[in-house]
């Protein structure tokens, strides 16, 4: 069964595949931020926008990604997201290797939640992905 989770104001479900990398697909509303710019250290990742449009910041290099295209994020690259529309972006993230997804774990809501959106974004939340998201390999950067 795949979890479905509200992770920073994003709609996820996280998908458990047999290889050696985890698959997210995504939900971005209009107007919401995606994470502060951030790099892993041992985390390559790929996103594949499939509806919407997202605009990426590669190591201070902004991408525009239109639907049925795809961008690399390799390690040690700071890098973040936002939906570049005016309506809900749905996207594929893959990690490699598997691993990362106890971070949405360990910081999502359970998108069963009639509060999910609310309590992904609460400063209780933000508080603890900011001080404990080095432990999942997520490095932030903020200005």
């Amino acid at each position: 069964m795949n979890k479905q989770l509200v992770c920073l104001g994003h709609q996820m479900t996280l998908h458990n595949p047999s290889g050696n990398f985890d698959m997210i697909e995504g939900l971005t509303p209009p107007n919401v931020p995606g994470p502060p710019p951030h790099y892993h250290a041992g985390y390559s990742e790929l996103f594949y926008v499939l509806e919407g449009k997202m605009e990426f910041m590669l190591d201070g290099k902004t991408v525009l990604v239109q639907p049925g295209e795809s961008i690399d994020v390799p390690a040690n690259t700071l890098h973040t997201f936002k939906n570049a529309g005016d309506g809900p972006c749905r996207w594929m993230n893959i990690h490699s290797p598997k691993g990362f997804l106890s971070f949405f774990e360990k910081f999502g809501v359970d998108a069963m939640r009639e509060d999910a959106f609310a309590q992904s974004v609460d400063g209780q939340i933000i508080q603890a992905v900011l001080q404990e998201a080095a432990d999942y390999d997520m490095h932030i950067k903020l200005p």
